[in-house]
């Protein structure tokens, strides 16, 4: 193996594997970039939307390009019968990722473009998959819970219409731009886990739904997407504001992490936490149920305090800490916390399979193919000599 490859088990931390124009995460300074825009600047700024244009088409759109972007997003919800009938036919306790990543691949049978690999045919694919995922996620939390699916309404914009498809209720325009944010800031984030998975598929020349299929897949993980889970279920543990305290040092005693703190990239805060605060925390006050906001409060400023006194290090809070109170505020099931990550993903995903397989950059992107460093000694130094079936 040559000696300039990294090797053992550091989970591809700290390796350059290809670059990018699509996204740049600056972990020390605790910045996130979309195609050259802080996020601060998009999520105050910027509909989905109009963040999709920009990782799809590399610049923000004008006025027409918007409305035009708009049309064919809303004209592409619509989910096959089949897949409806599909989703019927599932166990309606069958986790919402493993819905979401068997109706991705349900939709490379019903896309006629299937085999054409040009960048229109592959920019009209992830025209789909953000506009049908979220299709798929609202129909099958109705049809798990007894009731039809909703078409949707191509009046309403793409966060308020998944919302409406979900509850059957048309929602009030701050509820509705809450959930536009966190769209936005869910979009797209580097090289992530699932990330990786999507461009890894993508190198093999599989087609887009293949890809974004892994990258869901990869998402499902509790140490990915599945952390606003955890977070959610260690609030509703602690239960109350006086138990904050001990539950943080028996937590650090039995060795164990406190959820939504600590981020395998950032050394400070994670940008989108400061955005998602005070939403969580109004979310909170239009319910009458603010706890959950200020026990996420008191949780995070009690755990770096105490994580500080312990391990003479800081820690810092991520994504998944606020977002958890912010949708629970918003009456959404545990269980779609993570595929919420995905509807909004699906944006990012995509953009890096075009710019996996379209990339200008010089020498052009390979098919993925790391390096491993065996250690098995099963036969001492030598290979070990095979003995037939009837001897061993």
């Amino acid at each position: 193996m040559p000696d300039n490859i990294p090797t053992q088990n550091t989970g591809l931390r700290g390796v350059t594997i290809a670059s990018t124009k699509i996204s740049d995460v600056d972990g020390d300074a605790g910045r996130l970039i979309y195609r050259g825009y802080l996020i601060q600047d998009l999520a105050e700024n910027a509909t989905f939307e109009e963040v999709c244009h920009l990782l799809l088409y590399e610049k923000l759109p004008e006025e027409d390009e918007l409305k035009d972007f708009k049309a064919r997003l809303a004209a592409e919800r619509d989910i096959p019968v089949e897949l409806i009938a599909a989703l019927k036919t599932r166990p309606k306790d069958a986790m919402p990722m493993d819905i979401l990543q068997s109706g991705v691949a349900m939709l490379a049978h019903h896309d006629p473009d299937i085999q054409d690999t040009s960048r229109d045919a592959l920019l009209q694919k992830a025209l789909k998959l953000i506009a049908k995922l979220p299709t798929i996620l609202a129909a099958w939390d109705r049809i798990r819970n007894n009731n039809e699916p909703l078409a949707s309404n191509p009046q309403l914009d793409h966060a308020a219409n998944f919302l409406y498809m979900l509850n059957g209720t048309v929602p009030d325009e701050e509820f509705a731009r809450f959930f536009d944010i966190c769209l936005v800031l869910h979009a797209e984030h580097s090289f992530n886990a699932s990330t990786f998975a999507a461009r890894e598929v993508a190198s093999t020349r599989a087609h887009m739904y293949a890809a974004v299929a892994a990258a869901v897949g990869s998402l499902s993980g509790e140490l990915h997407g599945g952390a606003n889970v955890r977070v959610m279920e260690m609030l509703m543990e602690i239960g109350s504001l006086d138990n904050v305290e001990t539950f943080v040092n028996q937590t650090f005693d039995a060795g164990k992490k406190l959820m939504g703190l600590g981020h395998a990239v950032y050394n400070t805060d994670d940008p989108r936490a400061h955005i998602l605060a005070p939403m969580s925390e109004r979310m909170g006050q239009r319910t009458g149920e603010t706890k959950w906001y200020e026990m996420s409060k008191l949780l995070e400023v009690t755990g770096k305090k105490i994580f500080k006194q312990r391990k003479g290090r800081d820690i810092y809070a991520n994504v998944d800490f606020y977002s958890a109170s912010l949708y629970h505020s918003m009456g959404i099931p545990f269980d779609l916390f993570t595929t919420l990550f995905a509807i909004s993903r699906v944006a990012g995903w995509t953009a890096h399979v075009i710019e996996e397989q379209f990339a200008d950059a010089a020498p052009k992107p390979m098919l993925y193919r790391p390096e491993s460093d065996y250690i098995g000694d099963y036969c001492g130094p030598d290979v070990c000599e095979f003995v037939p079936l009837t001897q061993r």
